[in-house]
């Protein structure tokens, strides 16, 4: 699958910048560590600038999931002028949720979204860095819907195409930097 990016050279510069950790979390996995495009601001404003690009007018809600998705979706809601919903790891949000487990390559996780935090009708943009095996970002889009709102669409820097995740977003739109 070849990105989705509007900037020609924006892929590359992404993939240079990015760093693989092996055997984290796990042994066996090889981690895709985004964390070396936070520091240089050229980069990211790039990657929140491709996004916006593609993404003005069509949402009113950003959704970021936990922990990296927050960096960039509220940036991104930030340059939309909507707001931004985080998608929390169990147990983080202070209010009623819903809340469902899924299957990760390394185990299992469940992700929780206040009950309140979107409105039904609205179109969420969904924010994350990587797409792996699909899993937690297929958990996001059923939590987005079970508020009575639409994904407009998923955005993610990196695609590990290998790994098949794109298969469980059947029916939505995603956009990403980088595929490998």
């Amino acid at each position: 699958m070849p990105s989705t990016t509007t900037d020609p050279t924006l892929a590359q510069d992404v993939l240079a910048a990015m760093r693989d950790i092996p055997d984290f979390p796990i042994n066996g996995v090889v981690f895709k560590d985004f964390t070396p495009l936070l520091l240089d601001h050229a980069l990211r404003s790039r990657i929140v600038a491709d996004t916006v690009a593609r993404q003005r007018g069509t949402v009113d809600v950003v959704a970021g999931i936990e922990a990296r998705g927050f960096i960039l979706g509220s940036m991104i809601a930030h340059e939309l002028g909507v707001g931004f919903v985080p998608v929390r790891k169990e147990g983080k949000l202070p209010s009623a949720v819903h809340s469902v487990s899924y299957a990760l390559e390394y185990g299992t996780a469940t992700l929780e979204i206040h009950q309140d935090a979107v409105s039904n009708g609205e179109r969420v943009l969904v924010v994350d860095d990587v797409l792996a095996t699909g899993g937690t970002l297929e958990a996001t889009c059923q939590l987005v819907e079970s508020c009575g709102a639409t994904v407009a669409a998923i955005e993610l820097v990196l695609e590990i195409e290998a790994l098949g995740g794109r298969s469980r977003l059947a029916g939505h739109q995603v956009n990403t930097v980088v595929t490998v």
